[in-house]
């Protein structure tokens, strides 16, 4: 008896859903996670301005 028979081999079945691709990841983009990194962005810059003033104000 051969090892592949039509009796042993598997097949997927029909109800099984398709994988997801990496785009269907990348396309629903979490929105907590894009506010947090917008605020992060915003305090970062206003933190760098502070300390930019502080060094121009000492600097005279």
């Amino acid at each position: 008896m051969p090892e592949n028979s039509p009796e042993q081999v598997q097949h997927p079945s029909p109800e099984a859903p398709p994988a997801k691709s990496v785009m269907d990841e990348e396309s629903n983009f979490p929105r907590g996670l894009a506010i947090r990194l917008f605020i992060y962005l915003v305090a970062g810059h206003a933190v760098a301005g502070f300390l930019w003033l502080l060094f121009e104000a000492g600097a005279k």
